[in-house]
């Protein structure tokens, strides 16, 4: 069976490292996605009340946001969640640590596009 595996990053600096570590462990492609999370949003922007209607631009230009990473990539089978947990927490700590990461599986009732295992090996021979 095939997953959805999503993690979400707190801290970018690690993202090089992380993405070495799937490889090791496997996992032939990523989609990564630069996110933000409300309590970020409330605590970067700060939603008072004395917020003006309309700030200026120089502001809002002026406000440092602070992102995250999302990463999705489709694996198969349960053996490779779980070598993507170890890898991860490998890589940026236990993920029950504070702003570590969020990482989570979904089961796939399809899939359609996707190289099979022996496909990306033979690719990466040059067959």
């Amino acid at each position: 069976m095939h997953y959805l595996v999503v993690l979400i990053i707190d801290d970018i600096s690690q993202c090089p490292q992380l993405f070495n570590a799937w490889e090791e462990a496997g996992v032939t492609g990523l989609t990564i996605v630069e996110s933000t999370g409300l309590g970020r949003i409330r605590r970067t922007i700060g939603l008072r009340e004395d917020m003006p209607l309309m700030p200026s631009i120089r502001s809002l230009l002026q406000a440092q946001e602070e992102h995250h990473r999302t990463i999705f990539s489709i694996v198969e089978g349960e053996a490779m969640i779980d070598a993507l947990i170890e890898a991860t927490e490998n890589t940026l700590g236990k993920l029950s640590e504070p702003n570590k990461g969020i990482f989570f599986a979904l089961p796939l009732a399809r899939v359609v596009g996707l190289a099979s295992e022996e496909e990306v090996a033979n690719r990466n021979r040059g067959e």
